[in-house]
Formats: structure tokens, C-alpha cells, sequence
């Protein structure tokens, strides 16, 4: 998958100058446009649109530091309909406007060309196991709060603790679908996983579709596959070590991709800091020209 993650984008940077066309990048990736913004977005550590408009700004910035072609024509060239445009997008990356930057000989800032491989640190294993799953509905309580890549999510601590009791016991009597008990669930807004990204953040309970409860929201997932990831380990890094994981290794070498849906987590309360036993389920889907399934 990594070879064709890199083909994909030699193929976007023979098209930094035009409009780029994602479906065509992710089918040359031979994954969902979906499935390769989110990907893109774990491995580089930044939004796909940002690491183009980058790119395109590196290119530009050359271009008005070249002087051979007028502000307006660089910035036809680059895809934008006006020189203000052009402007802000220009010192959104090097810090200064392309003007000033053509009068001055300014130092501008570069983004290097990306390109993917796989290495492997450590020696811990990924027990998982993929499986099949019926249309269900989490029903609990819901708060958009930042992605936080390590430590404690306090923004998600303080909506755990903001759950009053009557709604708790009204949740674990609703509870009748595997992934049994209380469990959290991530809905990622935007394809960023950035730290600060926002995301829905539920905590609920899986239950039959059919159920309703009054006072509590509910989350309406639809049959598919899931990937799920058993882990041990201290609490909340292991789990975001796990997270991190299965995005910068198990997708590239597995013949499985992403899928819209919640990503749900199960775990025990605990301590930060103490160990604790959690299993985290991730919607996927089989890959365009994988074998099998």
C-alpha cells in the first residue's frame, strides 16, 4: 500500500499547477478518497489540503522570487481567481505577502515533496480480529471536543464527569449490542487528525436500532465491517500509542481500509497511569484489489 500511497502523490505534484482531482490521487492509491485523506492525514501529520496549498505556496514563492512572471500570472498559474486571493494563501505560509516578498528577496518558507515508508519501532504486537456487524445505535451523550494526541483529553475528561448518575443507569439499562458496557465514540468533523482537530466525542452504549431513550442523543451506525484492537497497557498512552498505530502501520501494511463511522473505545476507569485492559474498533472496509472478501 505504501508504494501506491507514494504514486498517488507523485501523481498530485505533476498537478500542483491545475486543478487536482482527489477521487483520480485515490484511485491511483488504490483506496477510497475517503480512506486516503484520512491515511494522509495520520502519516504526515496534517490535512491533505494544507500540505497542497503548501506545496503550491513552495512552488510560488520560487516563482516570485524568479521575477520572470508578474504576481497576477503566478497566481493564475497556482489556481487562484485574483491576486488577493493569491495573497493570503501566499502569507498564510511564508509569513509575508508575495510583493514584499519580490521587493525584498525575503526568506520564504519551503515544503519538502513528501513521500511514505514504513518503519517499525519496538516490538510490541497488534492483536486485533475483523468482523462483521448488523446496523446498530449508540444512545448516551454528546460533546465536540479537540483531538489531543497524548496525555489527557481534558475537554472529554470534563464531559465524562459532567454525566449524572440517573443518565449512567439509564444508559447501562439500555445496553443490549456487542461492543457491550459504556463505551466512547470518536466522529472525526473534518479528514484532520491534527492535534486540535474537533470531533464528536459520545459516550454511550450500543443498543438495538430500534431503541429510544428520551434525554439521551443517539448515533445511528450502519452495518459493516470493523477491525478490533485489543490492548493493554497504562492509561491513556497506551491507547493513543494504539491509536497512532493503527493508522501509521497496520493500514499500510494490511489489506484493509478506512470507512465513514465512529471509532468506538472500550475501557475500564482507571488512574491515569495504571494499566488497564481496552479494546478499540475501528470501521473498515476491503481494499480496492484485495483478494478475497
Amino acid at each position: 500500500m505504501l508504494e501506491r500511497l507514494n504514486q498517488a502523490l507523485d501523481h498530485l505534484e505533476t498537478r500542483l499547477d491545475e486543478d487536482i482531482d482527489m477521487a483520480e490521487v485515490a484511485r491511483i492509491a488504490a483506496v477510497s478518497e475517503y480512506h486516503f485523506r484520512r491515511l494522509f492525514s495520520a502519516l504526515a501529520g496534517m490535512p491533505l489540503p494544507l500540505y497542497v496549498r503548501r506545496r503550491r505556496m513552495t512552488l510560488a514563492g520560487a516563482d516570485v522570487l524568479a521575477g520572470r512572471l508578474t504576481l497576477l500570472d503566478i497566481a493564475v498559474r497556482y489556481g487562484y481567481g485574483s491576486g488577493e486571493a493569491f495573497a493570503r494563501a501566499f502569507r498564510s505560509v511564508h509569513g509575508i505577502g508575495p510583493g514584499e516578498a519580490r521587493r525584498t528577496g525575503a526568506v520564504l518558507t519551503a515544503q519538502p515533496r513528501m513521500s511514505f515508508r514504513l518503519i517499525v519501532e519496538g516490538s510490541t504486537s497488534m492483536r486485533y480480529r475483523i468482523l462483521e456487524k448488523e446496523r446498530f445505535r449508540i444512545i448516551g451523550r454528546k460533546a465536540t471536543v479537540p483531538l489531543v494526541h497524548d496525555g489527557i483529553n481534558t475537554a472529554a475528561a470534563a464531559h465524562v464527569e459532567s454525566l449524572d448518575e440517573p443518565a449512567i443507569a439509564r444508559m447501562k439499562e439500555l445496553a443490549g449490542s456487542d461492543p457491550a458496557g459504556i463505551l466512547s465514540a470518536a466522529v472525526h468533523l473534518t479528514d484532520s487528525r491534527e492535534e486540535g482537530a474537533e470531533v464528536d466525542y459520545w459516550v454511550g452504549v450500543a443498543t438495538d436500532p430500534e431503541t429510544h431513550a428520551e434525554g439521551l442523543d443517539t448515533l445511528d451506525v450502519p452495518a459493516g465491517t470493523w477491525a478490533v484492537f485489543d490492548n493493554h497497557g497504562p492509561y491513556p498512552s497506551a491507547l493513543q500509542e494504539l491509536w497512532r498505530d493503527v493508522f501509521t502501520q497496520w493500514f499500510p501494511s494490511n489489506p484493509y481500509t478506512g470507512r465513514p463511522g465512529p471509532e468506538l473505545l472500550l475501557t475500564r476507569p482507571v488512574e491515569t497511569g495504571t494499566a488497564t485492559d481496552s479494546q478499540l474498533w475501528i470501521p473498515v472496509e476491503r481494499g480496492i484489489g484485495s483478494a478475497g472478501g
